[in-house]
């Protein structure tokens, strides 16, 4: 599904692109003039040593549909937002610029500027808010997800976060967090629309419907088949299993557990388990998981994980801090384009067009940095892609070449950098500089 309203902007960047479209004749004004911006965040959230980019394959639709119908163009003009001349404007609006990217599931630090909008002043400016929210929010996700893969290590993460955020916000999740490399999730409006593995259990209310526990446990097996997943915790969790195998038999296909101790209740099952002979049962583990218990629990008996909350709001960190900065704008239509940047405290920007490079050391990525001036090192790799040509999508990788990407991406980071205890970016991207080492 694709939403092509022009109303996915604020109110400021519209006021803005009034002044400019009354700025001179038609053809003209400064909204015709040509302009970059760029989206970078200045940091990653407190700790974090790594970020991962998401949410590309899902804006880049959205921006070639970007336009504003008549009826919102009247609404915008009796609303007093626009006049008649930026109503003349918006009636023929389309982006018509081009975008270069970071590819989505790359990694990214202080200062990477993850995405570049190129085209005249008008059509970037309306952009900011809609490039913003999906790009904040699902790289808030992602980088999220990615940390909880990397401490599950080869057990699966279920996301089933759709209960604990917005109904589409919840697609969106779902989305990042199986590019991050998730196994699966329990949306179904996520699995229909991305091709995502869906899996789900029963809940407590399944068993609290019965008569007993043993009745609800033959109704979903009579249904599902011994390969279910069966959640053994309702009452007691012990008895739980031993009902479970005995109504399922040694091919129960796992239980879940969902209160507790989840360590000692893993051992405690996995021992149970095995004396009923059911040794091949996976135990599946849920309840407010995120990395930092997915790291205690790497010694437990536990075949996976099933994570909702902590995932859907991004561990605590529920956006990534992006902003979308104007880093050069020429001052007449057709004219050379001169750098800008923000001088404010702690808000001081870097202006120009940047071209991001990396250097890797037998695989290992050691640096990052960009130039301004157009001139292209002797090293390095460059990391943007072309993704939008005159306003048309030219890059659209399927999800599993991006999740797989994701996965090659992580594997270039040192152990130390994939850690989940609290530490500093593993690299700060700036200006080219050759005596700077990674």
């Amino acid at each position: 599904m694709t939403d092509r309203t022009g109303l996915l902007t604020d109110r400021y960047e519209l006021t803005m692109l009034d002044s400019w479209v009354r700025d001179g004749s038609a053809d003209q004004n400064r909204a015709q003039h040509s302009a970059v911006f760029e989206v970078f965040a200045r940091r990653l959230p407190e700790g974090r040593r790594y970020g991962v980019l998401a949410g590309l394959g899902r804006l880049l639709p959205l921006v070639e549909a970007f336009t504003f119908d008549s009826d919102e163009v009247a609404w915008l003009q009796a609303e007093g937002v626009i006049g008649e001349q930026t109503a003349d404007y918006l009636r023929d609006f389309r982006f018509r610029g081009d975008i270069d990217a970071y590819p989505e599931g790359d990694l990214y630090f202080p200062g990477s500027p993850v995405l570049t909008v190129r085209g005249t002043l008008g059509e970037c400016v309306v952009l900011e808010t809609l490039v913003l929210s999906v790009l904040n929010h699902d790289t808030a996700i992602a980088s999220a997800a990615a940390r909880m893969v990397v401490a599950a290590g080869d057990r699966p993460i279920i996301e089933m976060g759709g209960r604990r955020t917005h109904e589409q916000a919840a697609i969106a999740t779902a989305r990042a967090a199986y590019l991050a490399g998730f196994a699966s999730t329990s949306n179904l409006a996520a699995g229909r629309r991305y091709g995502i593995p869906t899996v789900g259990t029963a809940a407590h209310a399944f068993t609290l419907a019965h008569r007993s526990e043993e009745a609800a446990f033959r109704s979903q097996v009579d249904a599902l088949g011994a390969g279910t997943t069966l959640l053994v915790d309702t009452y007691d969790i012990a008895e739980g299993i031993r009902t479970a195998v005995r109504v399922a038999g040694p091919a129960l296909g796992a239980v879940r557990i969902d209160s507790g101790d989840l360590a000692d209740e893993a051992a405690k099952a996995r021992v149970l388990l095995d004396e009923l002979g059911a040794p091949d049962t996976r135990i599946v583990a849920t309840s407010d998981l995120d990395e930092f218990v997915i790291t205690a629990l790497a010694d437990a008996p536990i075949d996976g994980y099933g994570v909702g909350t902590r995932v859907a709001t991004g561990s605590g960190h529920p956006t990534a801090s992006m902003v979308y900065k104007l880093v050069a704008v020429s001052d007449a239509v057709g004219g050379p384009l001169r750098t800008v940047s923000k001088k404010s405290k702690d808000k001081v920007s870097v202006g120009g067009h940047k071209t991001a490079f990396r250097e890797y050391d037998d695989g290992r990525l050691v640096r990052e940095y960009f130039i301004t001036d157009g001139a292209l090192p002797d090293r390095g790799k460059p990391v943007q892609v072309p993704v939008i040509r005159a306003g048309e999508v030219v890059h659209s990788p399927g999800i599993e070449e991006v999740r797989a990407f994701t996965a090659a991406a992580l594997r270039t980071l040192p152990a130390e950098a994939l850690s989940v205890a609290a530490g500093t970016p593993y690299l700060t991207v700036t200006l080219d500089n050759p005596e700077e080492t990674a």
